[in-house]
Order: structure tokens, then sequence, then C-alpha cells
């Protein structure tokens, strides 16, 4: 068996005590073979690159997160410096992102959040790299933009996904896939097991988004790769395979998916 974290921030503070290397060989000892450490702030690449530099089996991602937009104005992070950044550090760097809209926090006004946004989607036509969305209370406004803007050109993925239906359904009609954290395990997520359940297996990923999210019966406590696994169970139970195929499906789906990763 193995599996894929998808989605982790391992360049974050809450894994300097116990150390990275550490934190990586406690996933692969659960089944875990491979990784994605996602970007949050292009200011801050270098050290998400430094961290994927350290292991063969992870890869990383390059973008700013909604949250970061204000911070990061349009003039700072256009589309062509996401374009060269991307390419320069092609080796490593599979996807952009992640990138989106939140407006439940709030935290960028939302013109702001949706220029930054289209700078990432027209990066990603033109560097063929799929997109890792953030979405929070914005669906109709990310759809939009992703029709709009991405005009066919893009794809990528609706990550640690706790939308509805309708946004499922917007994101697969257009090729996304649908990632799923540890969300899926908690009591209240009747609603998004139910979704979980619609989605075509060869559609889907998990993730952890450590350190955050941590899946049931670790909740409240740091999130790390190793307990994507468990997520994973409940997955396979939702779909009616065993955790060996769900493990088999998902990884193979992240393959296709993050196609620059080394086979």
């Amino acid at each position: 068996m193995m599996l894929v974290d998808s989605h982790c921030h391992l360049d974050y503070p809450d894994f300097a005590e116990e150390g990275v290397e550490t934190i990586v060989a406690r996933a692969r000892a659960a089944g875990v073979g491979r990784f994605l450490t996602i970007c949050t702030e292009i200011a801050k690449f270098p050290q998400v690159l430094a961290v994927a530099e350290r292991f063969e089996d992870m890869n990383c991602s390059l973008g700013t997160h909604p949250h970061h937009a204000a911070d990061a104005t349009e003039a700072d992070v256009p589309a062509q410096l996401i374009i060269d950044l991307a390419n320069k550090n092609a080796h490593k760097v599979v996807a952009l992102g992640e990138t989106g809209l939140d407006y439940y926090y709030n935290h960028s006004p939302a013109d702001v959040q949706q220029r930054i946004f289209e700078n990432h989607i027209e990066a990603a036509a033109q560097t063929n790299l799929p997109l890792i969305i953030h979405t929070r209370d914005a669906e109709k406004d990310t759809m939009r933009q992703l029709r709009e803007v991405g005009q066919g050109r893009v794809r990528g993925v609706m990550h640690c996904f706790s939308g509805t239906q309708w946004l499922a359904d917007q994101a697969l009609d257009i090729g996304f896939y649908i990632s799923l954290s540890g969300i899926l395990t908690f009591k209240k997520a009747e609603d998004l097991r139910a979704i979980a359940k619609s989605v075509p297996l060869d559609r889907l990923l998990v993730e952890t988004d450590s350190p955050y999210l941590a899946p049931m019966p670790y909740r409240g406590k740091r999130n790390e790769p190793s307990f994507v696994v468990e997520t994973a169970k409940v997955l396979a139970e939702l779909k009616g395979v065993s955790l060996d195929e769900l493990a088999a499906a998902t990884t193979k789906n992240y393959l296709t998916l993050f196609d620059k990763v080394a086979a």
C-alpha cells in the first residue's frame, strides 16, 4: 500500500521542534510514499522549496493563499513572476497554489483576492501546471473565475473540500479533482461524507492539510502526514473498496494530476 499526502505544510514552525525528517520517516512507516508541501506566500517560497529539496519523494507548489492576497498585491505577484519561478524550479514545483477565494475570514478584500487568483489561473494556463484551489464561502466566484479566466485551459484540485454538492459537481464538470482531509472523519461531517460518496473514485485525492485538521482519533492534536491513513480508511469505507484499492486509486490520481512528479 502506498498513500500520498497531497497537501501539507511542512515548512511551518509546528514541525520544527520534532524535525521534518522524523515526521517524514513516521509517515513512510505508515505507508505514505509521496508528499506535496504547499506554498502559501510567494515571499516564503524559498523555505518551502528548501524543505522539498531535502526529500526525493517530496514536491512542492508555488503560490499565494487568499489570506495573504492583500500582503502580496497584484504588482507583487504578476502571472509572469509565478511562471518564471515555476520554470526555474521545475525539478520540484509541480503545482500552483494554494490560491483561490476566502470570503469567510476576509483577511484580504474580495477584489484583491480575485485579481491575485486571476494571475494564478493565467500562470497555470501558460505553464500547464495544475491549480490547488482554496475556496470558502466563495463558491460561485471561484467557479466563475475558473471558467471565465481559465476558459478550459486549466486543471487542478479543490483542496480540503468542505463545500456543497453544487461545488463538487461544478468542479468535476471542468475536470478538477476533489481532495478530502481529516474533516471527512469528523462526527458532524455527514453532508461531506455524502458528497464523497458521489465523487468518482478516479477523481479523488486524500490530504492532511497538516498541521491543521487532524482526523479522528487525533482531532485536536497537531496534524501530520502519517495521519492521512485515517482519512483514507473512512473514504475507502464510503466508496466500498479496500484500503489498498483506495490507496492505489488516489495515488494514481495524484500522479495523473501532478504529472510533473518524477516517476
